[in-house]
């Protein structure tokens, strides 16, 4: 079994429970302190009987303003390197086996991860551009464009053209999982049916934001419950961010203020701490490139069998506040 530990950012401590309580309530009058814990990565590979190469691609957690991450163990039989994906610069592992045995390859990454509340951050990056250009399904037509022209008709500001279309899409829209469709991030779909999840609230944004030339991008990563300490993830969670000249990235959750009406004005340009932010973007080629289609959105492990791509892969994600003893 193959061992990989880097060394951790910084000390854990273990946070009092009653502060995951509160942060069930409005907006705190003082930031959080970070949410520290360990999340766990876990995914199973079964390779077809003939394949003569398989190859894997995984998201790391983002290290960034909001959120310091390491990788502080990787299991599994895999030898892995560190790559970054070449359009919105996130960071993934690579591996790859060469006749790999028959059966499931078991995988586990571990990370420690500090999150913080989080506000209106600057990057490196200086351009933004290309969050003003189409993606494969967040389309940027007359359509669109005349519903955010209608929208943000009488606001001049970036923001308050940004928070008429928030309003919008919060009342237009109802997280609603039900039938088919729902959880591409389609904006189309999501104007037509009015329903989805948080990919479709924020594709549906993220549209019409740039309609009116707002640069926006799409983040993607885990949810974390206020309410618990440790326990399995059920699935991924997403937002957006849009720029506003002289002050940065704007974060927003339509889709998390929809289900808590009570903090409908906190998650427009506030987060907070119970998440894991792992990849930025839509359309996304790895790096080495995939031999298939662009991903849509980069949140769950990625393989390919002699270039073909690998269906149903198994995953499972856990989280625990806090970190284990030193040498576990």
């Amino acid at each position: 079994m193959f061992l990989w530990r880097i060394p951790a950012l910084y000390l854990f401590g273990v946070l009092p429970l009653v502060l995951s309580a509160l942060a069930l309530t409005g907006a705190p009058s003082a930031p959080w302190p970070p949410r520290r814990f360990e999340f766990v990565y876990r995914f199973t590979v079964v390779p077809p009987a003939e394949a003569q190469r398989l190859q894997i691609w995984v998201p790391l957690a983002a290290s960034n303003q909001d959120q310091e991450a390491s990788l502080w163990r990787a299991e599994g039989p895999i030898q892995w390197t560190q790559t970054t994906e070449p359009v919105y610069g996130n960071a993934l592992l690579y591996g790859e086996l060469l006749n790999p045995s028959k059966g499931p390859l078991e995988v586990a990454l571990h990370f420690r991860v500090a999150r913080q509340e989080a506000g209106s951050v600057t990057d490196a990056e200086g351009e933004v551009s290309r969050y003003l250009e189409p993606d494969r399904l967040v389309p940027l037509d007359d359509r669109f464009q005349q519903m955010a022209l209608a929208i943000a008709r009488e606001k001049t500001a970036v923001r308050d053209q940004a928070r008429a279309i928030y309003d919008f899409v919060l009342g237009y829209m109802a997280y609603d999982k039900s039938g088919t469709g729902w959880g591409r991030g389609d904006a189309v779909y999501a104007c037509d049916v009015r329903r989805g999840n948080c990919t479709d609230f924020h594709s549906l944004f993220i549209a019409l934001v740039r309609s009116v030339g707002i640069p926006a991008r799409f983040v993607i990563g885990f949810p974390l419950p206020a309410d618990r300490r440790q326990g399995l993830v059920e699935g991924y969670h997403c937002w957006a961010e849009f720029f506003v000249p002289d002050e940065g990235w704007v974060p927003v959750d339509i889709s998390e203020a929809w289900k808590q009406p009570a903090r409908q004005d906190y998650f427009f340009g506030t987060l907070d701490r119970n998440r894991v932010e792992f990849t930025k973007g839509r359309d996304l080629a790895l790096s080495p490139p995939q031999r298939g289609e662009p991903l849509n959105y980069f949140i769950y492990p990625y393989a390919e069998a002699d270039g073909s791509p690998l269906a149903d892969l198994a995953y499972r994600f856990e989280f625990q506040d806090g970190t284990p003893p030193r040498g576990q």
